[in-house]
């Protein structure tokens, strides 16, 4: 225990200082063009809405939140903030967590919504319309927002200086917390999302279906979702159990502390490169409600062609 007194974490701050530029900047550019147009294309270029431009709407949505907390993060690490902008800083931190895990569960819910539309089509023609998924939405929107105002007691009380998004208190590694954001967080949705990717592939390449390039394009979609979900929130997740085992003093050791420090700081700014990979979900998800547009204007333009020929 002795080394837990003199360890240090200044190094690894000052290094996370340069990389959180280096990582954020180009993910705050890009991510914020790329949802914006998302958005802009969803609202207006797609008259009439289907389940996954809802969906995708509402995701694009999170992500936009998520971006636009990144200059205060960015200005939180390099600054210190006075004790009256705690309660905003709880805020920013707040709609952070809400944004990350409304991403998390709304890529859940697509998913399962794809899983129903291919492997069971005729009960998804109950189960699937545009107003279960605006109230599953909804329901996602409640949920991260109720689901994040313990946020707002991770700050203890007091007249000192701050780094706001760093620092929390003992009541954030609560070990009934840790557990509900590891399990409901990410455990659960990653179950969900793996298994419904994995059966609708099987599904998707069943020879006795006849290989088109929409089925290859869906299977093109659902490993680009597996992707914006598994690479960006598996890593940090573990950092956060690995932080919670230090701070529960299970690991005590100064050299392991400041590697899993490193790890935590290095994760969770990674973390907000779906913001960006969600804008490959979104490209696939276009061309798929354009090419099902195609396909019903050319049976439309068949039938016409028929009928006058008779």
């Amino acid at each position: 225990m002795s080394n837990n007194s003199n360890c240090t974490f200044e190094g690894v701050d000052s290094l996370m200082q340069t990389l959180e530029l280096v990582i954020y900047v180009p993910i705050f550019v890009f991510g914020i063009i790329l949802n914006a147009i998302a958005v802009w294309v969803f609202c207006f270029f797609f008259k009439k809405w289907t389940e996954s431009t809802i969906y995708m709407i509402n995701l694009a949505v999170m992500d936009l939140l998520l971006l636009l907390q990144l200059p205060f993060k960015m200005h939180a690490t390099n600054n210190l903030w006075l004790p009256n902008k705690k309660h905003f800083c709880s805020f920013l931190e707040s709609l952070y967590f809400m944004a990350m895990y409304g991403s998390i569960y709304i890529i859940m819910c697509i998913s399962m919504d794809r899983y129903l539309g291919i492997c069971h089509p005729f009960r998804a023609k109950h189960l699937r319309s545009k107003k279960s998924v605006r109230i599953v939405c909804s329901v996602i929107w409640v949920f991260v927002i109720v689901a994040t105002v313990p946020v707002y007691t991770f700050r203890e009380e007091g007249h000192k200086e701050f780094h706001c998004f760093h620092g929390f208190s003992d009541k954030g590694w609560h070990p009934v917390l840790i557990v509900c954001l590891e399990v409901f967080g990410f455990l659960l949705p990653a179950l969900v999302l793996i298994f419904c990717s994995v059966q609708s592939i099987r599904t998707l390449r069943d020879p006795k279906f006849t290989s088109t390039p929409d089925r290859q394009a869906g299977v093109r979609i659902i490993y680009s979702s597996l992707c914006a979900f598994l690479v960006p929130f598996t890593p940090c997740h573990i950092a956060i159990f690995l932080q919670y085992l230090v701070r529960s003093s299970t690991i005590y050791e100064c050299d392991t502390k400041t590697k899993i420090s490193l790890f935590l700081q290095l994760s969770l700014s990674l973390a907000n490169i779906t913001c960006c990979l969600d804008a490959i979900f979104y490209y696939f998800v276009a061309k798929e409600v354009r090419a099902s547009k195609d396909r019903i204007r050319m049976s439309i333009t068949r039938i016409r062609s028929i009928s006058g020929s008779d």
